[in-house]
């Protein structure tokens, strides 16, 4: 199912940003983008990008179009908050007001203050990377006068080593990664800069790098354009100014979407690795939307590959609404498929539509992992589902494997409507399990969500 460009407009005209999503996309209401992500004050803060589509007077009509920056945050990265703009093209001094060429942002701390750093047109149409600073992670953030001086490209990450000295990564100009010690007043730089040594074995676009350290070792990572899609690479070294050695990939090409830039943070013992995809505007890859996922080491510090999902990270509460369609694993293809609720809306999400063709005999399901059932008691069991007069049947719940114990069964009833359908619990469950929502009865039935009270 694809969207014209006309109907995103529409979508970014008529809708503002709403938090509190668990599943990937992680954010809904707004386009984001080039996720950057860091622990403040024992929360996640993101510092993405803001994807619109082209407004009138825009120069790029059907490129990137980037007019600010929010920040979004998480205490338990199910629950996220808008903090709104932190910094617009319209009033940094030195940025061209009208160039929408606010691109992939970094933020980090240091000497009791926020600083944001983020790459745009000067009103010379050259690119520079300036910086804006605050005492709260969420802003108020002041912009400098001007940009860095000697810092000409895009796409900065700012990392500050375990000793307390930072460094400056970005694209220089010529497509060529490079890194520079900042001064302690994190506004200049402090040396050199150096052109990153990636040994990456074949020739590509390379950009928005993303440095962290880990046990000692230096994590130098960025998207490749290797051939029509971006895939995330990396290095390894034991100096921040590299040399650096070629591990291979973490992610590999986005399909639809041309475009990836990534970040990497561990949050209470766990590793995470944020990126963006298209999810919300299929029909073209320039309104993005950012998306996060599990990431796990090897013994010898080399970085298992990921593989992108609908469900993301995080735990979900049984008593919230679950969103099925941001599913663990899915069943046959054939019987059972995701689509937008609304096409004119994607922002309204996803529906799960569960069909029963030639006397299909073996279980139709989707699985959702990772839902809470708390200590207490539940009483019952909801879907809001819509089936239309000839697709009645019946939903069950089952525990951990799509024929493990049954939760609820619920009859449907054939409507022309959607409808809240409930039914009692059978089986009580305590803590984390998989949740596996089937049809063993039916026709044709289209799923919103389910939840327990």
């Amino acid at each position: 199912m694809k969207l014209d460009k006309t109907i995103c407009v529409a979508i970014l005209v008529a809708s503002v940003a709403i938090p509190a999503f668990a599943e990937n996309p992680l954010i809904s209401g707004a386009f984001s983008a080039d996720p950057s992500a860091h622990v403040f004050n024992g929360r996640v803060y993101v510092f993405p990008s803001h994807d619109i589509p082209a407004p009138a007077g825009s120069r790029n009509k059907k490129g990137f179009n980037m007019p600010d920056y929010h920040v979004y945050s998480s205490e338990n990265l199910f629950d996220w908050t808008d903090h709104g703009v932190i910094v617009d093209q319209e009033k940094v001094p030195w940025v061209d007001g009208r160039s929408y060429s606010m691109w992939a942002p970094d933020c980090n701390f240091k000497n009791g203050k926020y600083y944001f750093y983020f790459p745009a047109h000067q009103k010379d149409g050259r690119n520079a990377i300036g910086v804006a600073v605050a005492d709260k992670p969420e802003g108020p953030y002041v912009p400098q006068e001007k940009p860095i001086p000697g810092v000409n490209g895009i796409d900065p990450c700012i990392f500050i080593d375990d000793d307390g000295t930072p460094y400056l990564t970005w694209q220089a100009q010529g497509n060529v990664l490079v890194v520079a010690r900042l001064k302690d007043n994190m506004l200049e730089l402090d040396s050199e800069v150096v052109t990153v040594n990636h040994n990456v074995p074949r020739n590509g676009l390379k950009e928005g790098p993303f440095m962290f350290k880990r046990n000692g070792k230096y994590y130098y990572s960025f998207p490749w354009c290797e051939r029509q899609t971006e895939c995330i690479c990396y290095c390894m070294g034991d100096n921040p100014l590299g040399p650096f050695e070629y591990k291979g990939k973490i992610m590999e090409q986005n399909t639809d979407c041309w475009t990836n830039h990534h970040s990497v943070v561990e949050y209470k013992g766990q590793w995470y690795f944020f990126y963006h995809h298209n999810d919300y505007c299929r029909e073209h890859d320039v309104n993005r939307s950012i998306c996060a996922e599990y990431l796990t080491f090897n013994e010898d510090g080399t970085i298992q590959p990921i593989v992108p999902t609908q469900r993301g990270v995080g735990i979900t509460p049984a008593t919230n609404r679950i969103q099925i369609d941001r599913y663990s694993a899915i069943g046959d293809s054939n019987h059972v498929w995701v689509e937008y609720n609304r096409t004119e809306d994607p922002f309204a999400g996803w529906k799960t539509v569960f069909r029963n063709r030639d006397n299909y005999r073996r279980p139709i399901w989707i699985e959702y992992d990772r839902v809470d059932f708390g200590e207490k008691d539940l009483s019952s069991a909801i879907v809001h589902v819509f089936a239309r007069v000839g697709g009645s049947g019946v939903i069950e719940f089952h525990a951990d494997t799509v024929d493990g114990e049954l939760i609820a069964r619920i009859p449907i009833e054939a409507k022309d409507e959607w409808q809240d359908a409930s039914a009692a619990v059978l089986k009580q469950l305590k803590g984390v399990h998989n949740l596996f929502v089937t049809m063993p009865d039916g026709i044709l039935m289209h799923v919103d969500w389910v939840q327990f009270k």
